[in-house]
């Protein structure tokens, strides 16, 4: 069973090895969907609760960062590079993480299933 859990967070950030508009600090609301797989517990009908997830990445992810310049967390605040560090940080804790998806806007996001950055994910 694949389970997934929606967030909302705000940040701001700015591009510092960009050459165009978001070299300049801005702000994104940004939505960040965790998607978690696992055996369904025949005893609580559950593959992980619900209220568990929120709780992992809110104190592992989003304390960190919702409403605070990302650039503070991170050199290169990139969607591609925040979600690889939120993977590293929630992984450990949320068995069975599979993907994350990470929108910077309503139309424009970068996935991540754990693969090595530069790699290609493996089918």
């Amino acid at each position: 069973m694949i389970l997934r859990v929606e967030f909302q967070f705000n940040a701001a950030h700015r591009l510092p090895f960009y050459e165009g508009p978001c070299f300049h600090t801005h702000g994104h609301n940004y939505k960040l969907l965790v998607f978690s797989e696992g055996p369904v517990d025949p005893a609580t009908g559950l593959s992980i609760d619900f209220v568990r997830v929120k709780e992992l990445v809110r104190t592992h992810v989003l304390d960190c960062i919702d409403h605070n310049d990302l650039n503070l967390v991170l050199e290169n605040p990139t969607a591609e590079n925040v979600v690889v560090w939120m993977w590293g940080r929630l992984q450990p804790h949320l068995d069975g993480l599979k993907e994350m998806q990470l929108y910077e806007t309503d139309d424009a996001a970068v996935i991540y299933r754990g693969e090595t950055v530069g790699q290609p994910a493996e089918a």
